[in-house]
């Protein structure tokens, strides 16, 4: 059995989300996913908008999520992998090479990290610019 760890942030979960989430389980028999607490978030990025609990009901309830894991860290181990007994580990094309680097070089240095596309023309930034345009008692 393969198990399948990604890690994300989940704000405002969206089309994005899911379509990553269906691209990773697609990697393994199970999907983990590691879930960065607000704190974490907020030393690289902006402070999510949903609470971490929040995030975390929300990914459990996607049909491709088998486990959720709270307050994932932003660097994988190889502790965190034995500990979780994970043979994979999928992220997305979206980080910079420096970042990469930071978050997944064991991953990269065991031969366990598989990239996907991102999903172009949706993200959690994007849907908060597009909710600060709206005029005032705009429902469209």
């Amino acid at each position: 059995m393969i198990r399948v760890y990604v890690d994300m942030v989940a704000d405002l979960f969206h089309r994005g989300h899911v379509e990553f989430l269906k691209q990773a389980r697609t990697f393994g028999d199970v999907l983990v996913v590691g879930i960065h607490s607000d704190e974490t978030v907020s030393a690289y990025k902006r402070r999510p908008v949903m609470r971490m609990d929040e995030r975390v009901s929300v990914v459990e309830a996607c049909r491709f999520v088998d486990e959720v894991i709270s307050d994932a860290p932003l660097r994988v181990t190889r502790d965190w992998l034995e500990l979780h007994r994970l043979d994979l580990v999928v992220h997305g094309d979206d980080l910079c090479d420096e970042s990469m680097r930071a978050m997944y070089d064991v991953p990269r240095q065991l031969g366990v990290l598989r990239i996907v596309p991102y999903t172009n023309g949706v993200s959690t930034s994007q849907i908060i610019a597009r909710i600060r345009l709206r005029p005032d008692g705009d429902e469209s």
